[in-house]
């Protein structure tokens, strides 16, 4: 037999692939360990954080809005509790039988109810949906007290934007409403308050134009949330800066009453401080209700005032532009004197007509006035008169003694669509319409007709400016964050201090002459004497024909192809403290309808509330006694001021 031999024993060894082999596993593990180093070392900070971003949500939190109030601290516009009902559907179980237990307690209107069906099923379960806000107290405790059998329902308080004083401020203070998509867009994200639910932005008045002072900055609160997203606890907050408050120049008393005696018409009142250009009271009539649209407002009170004639919505002080009529007439005068072209001794004849070519431009004294001075002209408003000057001195000159006096100017107020009004010259006309000047075209701006175009703030400043012989700007902000901004001093006006003193002694006439158009507005207390301007501007043209056969009186004819009615004024005449102007949409005749007015207002701004009635002209008496015994819905009851028909403390003190 064969003996067995054990295998020999091979020799171990690395062929050139198996090194390849190993190679890689080593690198790959290699870089498997740096990878994992600059995980926990290096990045640790990064994911860390990003981890904690997953169960921390930041939340924005809104802050106070700023309060406005009038010049004496008046609320105007202020921040209220709102209590609201929310409801979270996981916790509601059957939404449906919910929202009508719900519906037992509180009016829930039908599209609320839509809305909410709808966005629950847009939202997560447990995300709360508003189901109605701006509860009262007793809704308010009724769902509280009713909590435990209404399971999903939530009350919550915020706060919301409220305007105490209603249609007297809306025009001036404005409203707040949410932010809507197209200003989401406009916003590009710049502004991450905008992405917060139901948030409210200014939208008109002071409250869109000082927007960035009163909104504030935003909080922050640290949420803590689960891995599905639904809040376990706060975990840290941080209140915003609230919004800085505003303090206005508008005197509340005096714009209550501008308003109330407004009412019923379409109309304008501005009266304005003159030494400092504080606007006192800016109203416009009708007025609207602001808070319906911070709450909502409904289509059918939308078309309401979209639809109304009177043009509720618009604020005619600022944004309303009127031809100014025979107001204007001052502005033309002080042109002609500054140009040397006519003085107040020099007398031009009124027949009643001025001839141009083949043309006549007419008075409104149909057989004409006789030999006028500039003093008499301005009284008793001769249009012939100012035809002539006005021919003399020329559209550029004219035109620049309005800007001079603050028309055809686009004064800075916080205000949305201040108008800029129109004092046009030949190059305006080219530019605007490709047309020539023509003469005619001076003779009508020479009566404030034609292309001149004024608001009733512009008038208020013209008259301010004539009054003082100082450039006097309006103001509307008297104080930011409690404090005071200091009170301007108005630099000298540049016109000739003579030339301003004639003006005033024909508006002292206008009121106070026996032949002087608003005669019946004079004020009889001694040392109180008003100064003032009526005008009347045509809205149609009236043809040859209907000269011939007798113009058609304005209360023949429909409401808007009357004739608008103006009226500026000052007072004091002897030492000026207050400018007021009027402007009634298609109220006729300034002396007629515009004239009380600013009486009214001007004597209210002169004694701090109700004037006696020996104040007014005895022809007067009767129609302010009237206005006191029956007072106006809403209006408060007035008393006879006292006896004394000066006021206290003495004209042009301060009302702040």
């Amino acid at each position: 037999m064969s003996r067995w031999r054990p295998p020999p024993v091979r020799s171990l060894r690395l062929t050139r692939r198996g090194l390849l082999l190993l190679g890689a596993q080593a690198g790959i593990m290699g870089a498997l360990a740096w990878r994992m180093r600059a995980l926990q070392v290096e990045d640790a900070q990064r994911y860390r954080l990003l981890a904690e971003e997953n169960r921390i949500n930041i939340r924005l939190l809104p802050p106070a809005r700023g309060q406005i109030f009038d010049r004496n601290g008046a609320p105007l516009a202020v921040n209220s509790q709102n209590y609201r009902v929310v409801l979270i559907r996981e916790q509601a179980g059957d939404v449906e039988d919910t929202l009508d237990r719900l519906g037992r307690l509180i009016r829930i209107e039908p599209h609320e109810r839509e809305r909410v069906l709808r966005d629950i099923r847009r939202k997560s379960s447990f995300v709360p949906v508003t189901v109605t806000e701006h509860l009262d107290w007793e809704d308010f405790a009724r769902v509280n007290a009713n909590a435990p059998a209404l399971p999903g329902i939530d009350v919550e308080v915020g706060l919301t934007r409220y305007y105490p004083e209603g249609l007297s401020m809306a025009h001036v203070v404005g409203y707040v409403g949410r932010v809507s998509e197209k200003e989401l867009i406009a916003d590009e994200g710049r502004t991450p308050l905008f992405q917060i639910p139901d948030f409210h932005i200014g939208k008109s008045g002071v409250e869109t134009r000082r927007e960035d002072t009163l909104r504030g900055h935003a909080g922050l609160s640290r949420i803590e949330v689960n891995a599905r997203g639904r809040k376990v606890r706060e975990l840290t907050r941080e209140e915003g800066a609230p919004g800085a408050d505003l303090q206005l120049t508008v005197d509340l008393e005096l714009q209550r009453y501008a308003m109330d005696r407004l009412n019923g018409e379409s109309a304008a009142v501005v009266a304005m401080d003159v030494t400092t250009g504080d606007l006192l009271a800016c109203a416009s009539s009708p007025g609207f209700e602001p808070n319906q649209f911070v709450f909502g407002i409904s289509t059918r009170n939308w078309r309401g005032l979209m639809d109304d004639p009177y043009r509720p919505l618009s604020n005619k002080t600022v944004s309303g532009l009127y031809p100014p009529g025979s107001t204007f007439k001052m502005v033309v005068a002080l042109a002609a004197l500054e140009a040397g072209v006519v003085d107040n001794v020099e007398k031009i004849f009124c027949n009643g007509r001025y001839k141009l070519g083949d043309r006549y431009f007419h008075c409104w004294s149909r057989g004409g006035h006789g030999q006028m001075t500039l003093r008499d002209a301005l009284a008793q408003s001769c249009d012939v008169y100012f035809y002539e000057i006005a021919r003399r001195v020329g559209v550029d000159a004219i035109s620049d003694m309005a800007h001079r006096l603050g028309v055809g100017v686009r004064h800075d107020l916080p205000l949305p669509v201040v108008a800029e009004g129109v004092a046009p010259t030949r190059d305006w006309k080219r530019a605007s319409y490709d047309q020539s000047w023509l003469i005619g075209d001076t003779l009508n701006a020479g009566i404030g007709q034609g292309y001149v175009l004024a608001s009733p703030l512009h008038l208020a400043v013209m008259t301010a400016r004539i009054a003082t012989g100082r450039a006097v700007s309006p103001r509307l902000v008297r104080g930011e964050a409690g404090r005071p901004l200091p009170d301007p001093t108005p630099p000298p006006l540049d016109v000739n201090g003579a030339h301003l003193r004639m003006v005033r002694e024909g508006m002292w006439a206008v009121v106070n002459d026996r032949r002087g158009t608003a005669r019946r507005a004079r004020i009889m207390a001694e040392g109180l004497a008003m100064a003032g301007k009526s005008g009347t501007s045509q809205v149609r043209r009236i043809t040859a024909a209907e000269r011939a056969a007798g113009v058609i009186r304005n209360e023949d004819l429909p409401w808007e192809r009357r004739d608008h009615a103006l009226f500026v004024s000052f007072a004091p005449y002897d030492a000026p403290r207050y400018a007021v102007s009027v402007v009634v949409e298609h109220g006729g005749g300034g002396s007629s309808a515009a004239s009380p007015i600013a009486q009214d207002v001007i004597m209210r701004a002169l004694w701090g509330g109700p004037p006696p009635l020996s104040a007014y002209p005895a022809d007067q008496q009767d129609r302010v006694r009237q206005q006191r015994v029956g007072p106006r819905p809403n209006a408060p009851e007035e008393v006879d001021g006292p006896e004394d028909p000066r006021p206290a403390g003495g004209a042009g003190r301060s009302r702040a």
